[in-house]
């Protein structure tokens, strides 16, 4: 399998981390797409991904897979345990209910505010609104909150056992220290969250 990705950024942590959780980072050809200088918008790429995101995962019969929720999910199903992604219908229903907030409310707002009130990617930027950056700033402030909240009396989002959204909500806090968002000083249960993923293996793979 490979994986075309761009290490700096969060959505590749996200599928960088999902395969060293199920031991599959040896299976996994890691190759560079460089995304500041457009490669991610140049013909041989968007014929894996029309979209001309990273990362996109090809596997073994050249089958591409983009979307970060659907190369994890794919990566989950190939290994045995540990599952990211839920065993029961309940435990899948709460952990993609989650991962989505997750997104929404930390890793993509942070992601807006980093496209529209900042630099961004500069030239590559087709459009900013900077209004919308500076709002979206504030839900990911708001969403930091709302985790903390979550993570209350627990050792990751889902309880004991460290699933997607905990690698989701990760990756965003990492694009938060980034852009000198920082997270609120009253949120200590993320923040002792933060520290404990951190010292998982897979957070520097």
């Amino acid at each position: 399998m490979k994986i075309y990705e761009f290490r700096a950024f969060p959505n590749p942590l996200r599928a960088r981390m999902a395969a060293a959780e199920k031991g599959l980072t040896d299976r996994i050809e890691f190759i560079q797409v460089d995304v500041p200088n457009g490669e991610h918008k140049r013909p041989e790429f968007l014929q894996l991904n029309p979209v001309g995101k990273v990362p996109v995962l090809v596997l073994d019969d050249g089958t591409a897979i983009a979307e970060c929720t659907a190369i994890t999910e794919y990566l989950d199903h190939s290994a045995g345990t540990p599952v990211l992604t839920g065993e029961t219908a309940q435990q899948r229903a709460q952990i993609h209910m989650l991962q989505r907030r997750a997104e929404a409310l930390v890793l993509d707002a942070a992601s807006d505010y980093f496209h529209h009130a900042t630099v961004g990617l500069g030239k590559l930027e087709p459009i900013q609104i900077k209004e919308w950056g500076e709002y979206q700033r504030q839900v990911a402030i708001r969403g930091m909150h709302y985790f903390d909240s979550v993570l209350r009396g627990r050792r990751y989002v889902m309880g004991e056992q460290l699933t997607m959204p905990d690698i989701t909500l990760f990756a965003g806090l990492a694009l938060i220290d980034l852009l000198q968002i920082g997270i609120p000083e009253t949120c200590t249960n993320l923040r002792d969250w933060r520290d404990r993923v951190g010292q998982r293996p897979s957070a520097s793979a």
